[in-house]
């Protein structure tokens, strides 16, 4: 029975090492991130772990695990009523369409950007043809 259980496992595993084979052929695909791409905006829970990570780290200053923080803010965060949470919702709000209005910016330039490289090729390829036909007026055989 012990063959018959390993051999089923086998399967499995290979089948696992399959599929992670070609996703890790896909990680080298990816395009690379533009710094100039405004951040997403924080949650409300993040806003709220802005300040707890101060409180909590002036209440504990020799922890240094920060698994135990974010345990510790998560615990808090679930404890916190709808009223407490308000001003957490209402700041991640405020950030949220200060973002939309950045990435609409950041969209146009992008946008305006694609047109200023098609044109510019097409200036190039206007010269380039402009090139070939004077190069066949100054052809002087004597």
């Amino acid at each position: 029975m012990k063959g018959g259980q390993s051999k089923a496992g086998a399967t499995q595993n290979g089948n696992k090492l399959k599929s992670k084979g070609a996703g890790a052929g896909k990680r080298g695909m990816k395009a690379a991130k533009d710094p100039n791409k405004p951040k997403r905006p924080p949650s409300a829970f993040f806003v709220f772990m802005e300040e707890f990570r101060k409180q909590y780290k002036e209440a504990h200053p020799n922890n240094k695990s920060v698994s135990a923080v974010g345990k510790a803010g998560g615990e808090k965060w679930k404890s916190l009523s709808d009223a407490e949470k308000a001003p957490h919702v209402q700041k991640a709000e405020k950030r949220k369409s200060e973002y939309n209005k950045q990435i609409q910016a950041y969209n146009l330039k992008q946008a305006g950007g694609a047109n200023d490289d098609e044109s510019d090729k097409s200036k190039s390829e206007i010269n380039d043809e402009d090139e070939e036909d004077g190069s066949g007026e100054d052809e002087d055989d004597d």
